[in-house]
């Protein structure tokens, strides 16, 4: 990828961003084991995070010592399907529950390819289930919950809101999705290989829808509710935020899908100028990162605080 065509203050984290051969067995699991082995991060003030016996595997909890609402997050984590835990998303969890006076609940689930869709999906439906069996633990309102998560989680996220549409177990109070996985056709577009996209690419994407799958990305035939844009009714999905840089591999799927559901009646979308995949989670730090975060959380803090009367600031 051309480094004129990302922000300024973004181009110096690219240099440093490492190509690794998620494609080999020993790349994946050397990373999962770096994963399971970092030092947990600085707890963030004014926040406690915990982790329930009794809460489905892997389950995490973040509670801000001031709530100031009874809605709540189910956040999914990314990694491309294949690689990735709830607990590198222990800071942006623990700054959401605090920013927002929320509790968010981070979801684990099982990674492909040795855990083939609806492995994923599952897990995470079993954490949404949780939050709803624990709401009165948790001082929640069932009617007050958001289903978010970035790449591969964005994409498990909106796959979890048709689950629920269809089987009415509950009803989201709104969709959050950073720069989401959504639609295994974009890894068949081949000639995607030649722009080596920053962070996460093609030929990358290929490999995570594949071995999600079960079949060639692209092909006629995919499992049923794994791919969300490929759903053809996007009627009744609940309000979404879809938040994407635009040279992101996921840029152009994102942006359809937003069309979409607007198309449907659901509102959506926000586009960040030269802004690669996942941006605001190795570039945190940043102006344009913080900018992005700042305008995606108050959207979910408006979103959630329309739903029920359960506002307790």
């Amino acid at each position: 990828m051309d480094l004129s065509s990302i922000a300024p203050e973004l181009r110096s984290h690219v240099r440093r961003m490492p190509r690794l051969p998620l494609r080999q067995r020993w790349a994946r699991r050397l990373v999962r084991a770096a994963g399971a082995t970092l030092p947990a991060p600085p707890e963030v003030a004014g926040t406690s995070p915990r982790r329930p016996a009794d809460a489905a595997p892997g389950v995490r909890v973040h509670r801000p010592h001031q709530v100031r609402s009874d809605a709540a997050l189910l956040w999914i984590h990314g990694g491309g399907l294949v690689i990735g835990s709830a607990a590198q998303d222990d800071r942006f969890c623990a700054e959401t529950a605090r920013d927002l006076g929320i509790t968010v609940v981070a979801a684990e689930y099982r990674l492909a390819p040795e855990h083939r869709h609806p492995a994923a999906l599952d897990d995470c439906h079993a954490a949404w289930t949780w939050v709803r069996d624990h709401a009165d633990e948790l001082g929640v309102d069932t009617a007050r919950i958001a289903v978010g998560g970035q790449s591969a989680g964005g994409g498990l996220a909106a796959a979890l809101v048709q689950r629920l549409h269809d089987l009415d177990q509950g009803r989201p109070a709104a969709q959050w999705l950073l720069c989401p996985m959504l639609d295994d056709r974009t890894a068949a577009r081949r000639h995607l290989d030649s722009l080596r996209h920053a962070v996460w690419d093609n030929r990358l994407n290929r490999f995570g829808w594949r071995s999600y799958l079960g079949v060639e990305p692209g092909a006629p035939d995919v499992p049923p509710g794994a791919v969300p844009a490929r759903r053809a009714d996007l009627r009744g999905l609940p309000a979404t935020w879809i938040g994407v840089g635009d040279v992101d591999l996921f840029h152009t799927e994102n942006r359809v899908y937003a069309r979409r559901l607007r198309a449907a009646g659901v509102d959506t979308t926000h586009v960040v100028r030269g802004a690669p995949h996942g941006f605001e989670s190795w570039a945190a730090e940043t102006r344009i990162a913080r900018e992005f975060l700042a305008e995606a959380r108050t959207w979910l803090d408006q979103r959630l605080h329309r739903t029920g009367a359960g506002a307790l600031r």
